[in-house]
């Protein structure tokens, strides 16, 4: 309180036991790697259509010391770091923002490959605004990902549609296929029972009273016995009509 000059001092504490004065006040840094969200809405793309999606920015703390004297260590309820609000979100908006106007709605939404894209541009941005601030953090290999793109509602509606009629068109097509060799298994049959009808010498009746044959012996062979009237039909021994 006398003595001495106040500050922050240059050597951080490391793990064990520290002393120090009483009237000093310890800040806790956390060197881990640390993840900062970003959810951007309606992002417009160069299709003219809105996007929505989230990207995940992580890195680390190289320099506490530097962070607490020249950029701030506070953090909010939240979790969230004060320097980042203060100096790297907005810069780090602007460029997620430049990147997706750079792509359509179609290829943000379904190539993966763009949004990998998206994520490499931003990612080389972040740095370069790290190091114009002198910020000491450092982001972590593919520090930078950008994850599901969606779009809006309607456009989604659509697509499922889309897809459903495609699928309904492909459903008619393995349907119609299928009848087509039913169609063809039975004209095979057809043939081969006409081949061999041809063969025997029967007529189309005796064919038909032979496959009636057929049938009813599986019938009786299944039951046991079983009893048919065979014949052509009853013969009216009045005449109906009057």
């Amino acid at each position: 309180m006398f003595f001495g000059h106040g500050g922050v001092d240059p050597t951080p504490v490391t793990t064990g036991r520290s002393y120090g004065a009483i009237t000093s006040t310890a800040m806790d840094v956390d060197m881990l790697p640390q993840r900062v969200d970003m959810n951007f809405d309606d992002m417009m793309t160069r299709s003219g259509v809105p996007v929505s999606f989230h990207v995940v920015a992580t890195f680390r703390v190289t320099d506490a010391y530097k962070l607490v004297t020249g950029f701030g260590a506070d953090r909010d309820d939240k979790g969230s770091w004060g320097f980042w609000d203060r100096n790297i979100d907005q810069p780090l908006r602007t460029a997620v923002r430049d990147s997706v106007k750079k792509r359509d709605m179609q290829e943000m939404a379904i190539d993966q490959s763009a949004a990998d894209a998206v994520g490499k541009e931003v990612s080389d941005a972040a740095e370069k605004i790290v190091a114009q601030m002198g910020v000491p953090i450092a982001f972590v290999p593919g520090g930078v990902n950008v994850g599901h793109v969606n779009p809006p509602d309607a456009i989604k509606n659509q697509r499922i549609e889309t897809a459903a009629q495609e699928q309904r068109a492909i459903t008619e097509q393995q349907r119609k296929l299928a009848e087509d060799q039913r169609k063809a298994a039975e004209m095979s049959r057809a043939a081969a029972d006409n081949a061999y009808r041809e063969e025997m010498h029967l007529s189309p009746d005796q064919f038909i009273q032979l496959e009636m044959i057929k049938m009813q012996y599986e019938v009786c062979r299944n039951q046991g016995a079983c009893t048919f009237f065979v014949g052509s039909g009853p013969v009216p021994t009045l005449n109906v009509k009057r």
